[in-house]
Order: C-alpha cells, then sequence, then structure tokens
C-alpha cells in the first residue's frame, strides 16, 4: 500500500486534507514559536546568564556571580555530571525538561532545594573540583553522598552552607541585584497597552 492510499484512507475528502494541514501548521508555527520565546538555543551553551531565562534563579545567579565559585565555575560544572559526554547532555537535557514543567505549572517552591538526584551530581562535582583537597588535606572525599544518604558521614553543603549561593535563597532575598534579563519578547506596541 502506498502513503498516498493511506492518506486517502485516513483522509478521505478534501476538506479533512485542508483542516489537517492547518492543524498541522498551527502545531509547528506554535512549536517553532516555543523554541524562539523560551530561548532554547541558548541552554545548548555552560552560559551562566542562560540560567535566568527563568526569572525565578536570579536569586542563584546573583549570590552565584559574587561568590568565589563566579570566577571559576559556571553552573554546568557544578550541576551537570562531568564523567562523560552522554551522561552530561543526557542529564542537562532531563533536568531542563523536569524545571521548564516545575516552572510552567507555577510548582516552584519559595525556597528550592536540590532533588537527591542533583545533590548527588554536586557533590561529585564539589569532589571532583577540590580532589587535592578533598583526597590530601581533610580525607573528605572518600565519603559519596549514597554514605551521606546512609548517615554515614556529611555532605559538603553540610558545613559550606554559604557556598556559593549565600545560604537560603528565597524569590524575594536578592531584590536590588543586577541581573543579566534577556531581552523580552513582548512586542513594543503591547508593552504600550498596560
Amino acid at each position: 500500500m502506498r502513503i498516498h492510499e493511506i492518506i486517502n484512507i485516513l483522509l478521505p475528502t478534501k476538506q479533512w486534507k485542508l483542516l489537517a494541514i492547518v492543524l498541522l501548521g498551527v502545531a509547528c508555527g506554535l512549536g517553532a514559536y516555543t523554541v524562539y520565546a523560551s530561548r532554547a538555543w541558548s541552554y545548548l551553551s555552560d552560559e551562566p546568564a542562560t540560567c535566568v531565562n527563568c526569572h525565578i534563579m536570579a536569586p542563584y545567579y546573583a549570590t552565584w556571580s559574587h561568590s568565589s565559585h563566579g570566577r571559576d565555575a559556571t553552573c554546568n560544572d557544578c550541576h551537570v555530571p562531568q564523567d562523560n559526554f552522554v551522561n552530561k547532555w543526557f542529564f542537562k537535557g532531563k533536568d531542563g525538561l523536569r524545571h521548564a514543567a516545575v516552572f510552567t505549572m507555577r510548582g516552584e517552591p519559595q525556597v528550592m532545594q536540590a532533588i537527591d538526584e542533583s545533590s548527588e551530581v554536586i557533590m561529585n562535582n564539589c569532589i571532583r573540583c577540590h580532589t587535592q583537597l578533598n583526597t590530601e588535606f581533610v580525607k573528605t572525599g572518600q565519603v559519596d553522598y549514597h554514605d551521606v544518604k546512609m548517615g554515614e558521614g556529611k555532605a559538603c553543603w553540610d558545613c559550606h552552607r554559604e557556598v556559593p549561593h549565600g545560604g537560603k535563597n528565597s524569590l524575594s532575598s536578592t531584590p536590588s541585584a543586577l541581573i543579566p534579563y534577556p531581552k523580552t519578547n513582548v512586542p513594543d506596541w503591547l508593552k504600550k497597552k498596560k
């Protein structure tokens, strides 16, 4: 059976074919606009300013940028696995989709906390970046996140609460921070309607 015959079975009349074309066009148009409005391409980089595409990340960006980590580490250096290319991009995509779903549904808490899977990645990256300190001087790198969950050690942030985000951030903790918010997609004529 040919594709043309299958189409004629599924969409027997010209009206159905026209409706299908219009709906497909609308779906493609909305999809393209969603990619544009969400700046989807920016998430392919390691640029920290990308995180403030979502305004809720402003306090985290502000506190990171003024911390010691702001000089030497990007958000992805701490929050994305660095063990291999595939794991990095899989985790980044999965975590990004989870964030998008939570933010779109307005399900974010006033003070955000990392989930267990993210906490494990963060601790592994602390140990990775501070290997010499953790193994030669203080011997803390021998404890991993699984040990912490079993009560057999402490997570890095149990002692270093203020690194790099300055403790408990909330949506209102940095009201006067200068953040590189992205340019708005709202047209000028619509802004004037307020």
